[in-house]
């Protein structure tokens, strides 16, 4: 792709475009002329159908929302709002990664171990790969071409090459993993929920450089990345976002944020990170620089929308929920139940500003 003139040319514009908005979305902040982000519900997509939902994964050059649904994933195209295909056989679909680059999806299927290998433009199958017990999160890592799932029961991440799937080893991480996300220069950071921590990875050599504390985070579970000052986003299960230093781990902001949070995303462009919380709730949070952070706004979404996905394109979330009944559903495994989902009233969310 990238060896096609015109494409570089658009690439180009489009970065000094990206840049431009940045240099004067941060202006405004430093003279104080910046208005409120008026992040607000814009659009419902009713999807319907059975099954609970995880991670929402959102791929802004081909315009394709992966939505993952228990058994299976949806594709949605987020321009039209109409499914364009399903992968199926996903038994206990956590996560979904892309590369695309190789023209590769990846699938972390939590009860049946295995991670899916699709083709991102006619999602058919390629592969599976075996992985550790429960993968939960899934990231591919650009430098090292490599695929790293994030076992919840294992305690461990299973890392395979993105081409050839071959398994290159497993990490031990010495806790349970949650959330994770790829700075794109060789390194993961993923979330210990059960530590309190978050963990460093070197995707070369799969090495784990630092266990960083996040007290009082509690309970870690979404996180973003802002790359280019090297911050870590983390929701906490606390009601807590810890702002960490990606480089050293030391904490350099904690703010109150929604309860229920399970996702955190970051927008480079308005330097804005976000906070999906359970209780209908998105929490906004500005970087005004490097080292200090303001809460901009907080946003009614709707009950459950505790997953989310970031369009770096236009600058739109995306969530999904449904409504519940008053009746709780058992959950195998866990202590709480869950409160049941009214059949049919699965939704995506889109929230503009």
């Amino acid at each position: 792709m990238n060896t096609i003139l015109s494409r570089r040319v658009g690439r180009g514009i489009a970065s000094v475009l990206m840049s431009g908005l940045s240099f004067c979305f941060h202006n405004a902040v430093i003279s104080g002329t910046l208005p409120t982000p008026n992040y607000h519900i814009i659009k419902k997509i009713p999807l319907g159908g059975e099954g609970r939902w995880d991670y929402l994964t959102l791929d802004s050059s081909a315009r394709r929302l992966y939505i993952t649904r228990s058994t299976r994933v949806t594709v949605l195209n987020v321009d039209t709002g109409l499914v364009v295909g399903e992968i199926p056989h996903t038994v206990g679909v956590h996560g979904v990664a892309i590369a695309p680059e190789l023209n590769r999806g990846f699938i972390s299927n939590g009860k049946t171990a295995t991670a899916t290998v699709f083709n991102l433009k006619t999602l058919q199958v390629i592969g599976e790969v075996k992985t550790g017990s429960n993968p939960d999160a899934i990231v591919y890592e650009p430098m090292s071409k490599k695929v790293f799932t994030f076992n919840g029961l294992s305690n461990t991440a299973t890392v395979f090459d993105a081409k050839t799937t071959k398994v290159l080893g497993t990490i031990a991480l010495g806790g349970k993993p949650e959330f994770a996300a790829a700075d794109d220069s060789g390194r993961i950071f993923v979330n210990l929920e059960d530590k309190n921590e978050v963990v460093a990875i070197n995707a070369i050599n799969l090495q784990v450089k630092g266990h960083w504390a996040l007290k009082p985070c509690s309970e870690p579970t979404g996180i973003a990345i802002d790359r280019q000052h090297q911050r870590l986003f983390i929701g906490c299960t606390n009601r807590l976002m810890s702002v960490v230093d990606a480089n050293t781990g030391s904490i350099k902001a904690t703010l109150p944020i929604g309860k229920g949070t399970d996702a955190i995303a970051y927008d480079p462009v308005t330097r804005l990170a976000f906070s999906s919380n359970g209780e209908g709730s998105l929490t906004v949070v500005h970087e005004d620089s490097a080292d200090k952070f303001s809460i901009v706004n907080n946003v009614i979404t709707q009950p459950g929308a505790r997953t989310m996905a970031l369009d770096l394109k236009t600058h739109k979330l995306y969530f999904d929920t449904a409504k519940f009944s008053a009746t709780s559903t058992p959950v195998s495994g866990q202590v709480r139940s869950r409160p049941s989902i009214i059949p049919g009233t699965f939704v995506i969310l889109v929230l503009g500003d």
